[in-house]
C-alpha cells in the first residue's frame, strides 16, 4: 500500500524534535502578532497617501522570517494543524498503518496519534 508521506517520525524521533518546534511556534506567534500590528500600521499609512518604505520593508521581512520558519515544518512533513493552539501532527507509522502522532504545545509530551482522517476528535493514547 502506498504512503500519502515520504517521511515518518517515530515516537522517540518526535520527542527528540519538541524542544525546537516549541521554539519555532513561538517564533510564529511572534512574527502573527507583529505582522497584524504592522498590518494596522500599513492601513493607517496607505489611508494617508504614504507609502512606507521602511514600515513595508519591515513588514516583508518578518513574511520572509515567517515563511522560513513554516519551512522547517514543511521539510521534515510535520504538519501545523492550529497555531493558536500550536497543535502539530507528525506523520507516522504504527503497526505498518500510517496515522499521525498528535501534540499541543500545552502537552508535556507526545502521548496521542490519530488515523490521518480523523484529526484531533479521533486521539487516542498511545
Amino acid at each position: 500500500m502506498a504512503h500519502q508521506f515520504r517521511k515518518h517520525d517515530t515516537h522517540d524521533q518526535a520527542r527528540a524534535l519538541l524542544p525546537e518546534i516549541r521554539q519555532w511556534l513561538d517564533q510564529l506567534q511572534q512574527l502573527r502578532q507583529k505582522l497584524a500590528a504592522q498590518d494596522q500600521r500599513i492601513g493607517q499609512i496607505l489611508k494617508n497617501g504614504d507609502m512606507g518604505g521602511p514600515t513595508i520593508n519591515d513588514w516583508i521581512r518578518m513574511l520572509a522570517q515567517t515563511k522560513g520558519v513554516l519551512e522547517q515544518f514543511r521539510r521534515r512533513e510535520i504538519q501545523v494543524k492550529d497555531l493558536d493552539r500550536g497543535l502539530i501532527d507528525f506523520p507516522a507509522l504504527i503497526g505498518g498503518r500510517e496515522v499521525f502522532l498528535c501534540w499541543e504545545q500545552d502537552e508535556e509530551d507526545i502521548e496521542f496519534w490519530h488515523e490521518l482522517d480523523t484529526g484531533y476528535a479521533g486521539r487516542e493514547r498511545l
